[in-house]
């Protein structure tokens, strides 16, 4: 699986466990075997989960009139993946990950996800 197809995997995954509050278990069962093996995926999730508490801290720091709590559950989801990818994946280099995240913005949000998401983490990284 490419990673473009792993972030989307890992978002729908990530998202159903905010909107859910599901075990870990119970959302990864939902993956097809093969996907759970993939290892980026896996890293994304479980990475995402781990650091939860300070990407959340990090994206709260980056909001200019918002809270965390007040972000759409697919922002907020990406936010997480992105900053994620920013902070503990050194390998990925900040555009491609912004990049990245933006094609989410498009796909699984609205028309004003992509400038939003690009805005905050254009401050995580300044």
């Amino acid at each position: 699986m490419n990673r473009h197809k792993a972030r989307e995997k890992a978002f729908q995954t990530l998202f159903q466990l905010d909107i859910n509050e599901d075990e870990i278990s119970l959302a990864m069962e939902s993956l097809k075997e093969d996907e759970r093996k993939d290892v980026f995926l896996t890293m994304l999730i479980e990475g995402v989960i781990t650091y939860k508490e300070a990407i959340d801290s990090k994206i709260a720091e980056n909001l200019e009139n918002w809270s965390l709590e007040r972000i759409a559950a697919v922002e907020r989801t990406i936010l997480r993946m992105a900053v994620y990818e920013l902070l503990y994946m050194e390998d990925i280099p900040p555009n491609v990950s912004i990049n990245e995240a933006i094609e989410l913005a498009h796909t699984f949000g609205d028309e004003r996800s992509g400038k939003f998401i690009n805005g905050v983490l254009s401050k995580v990284i300044s």
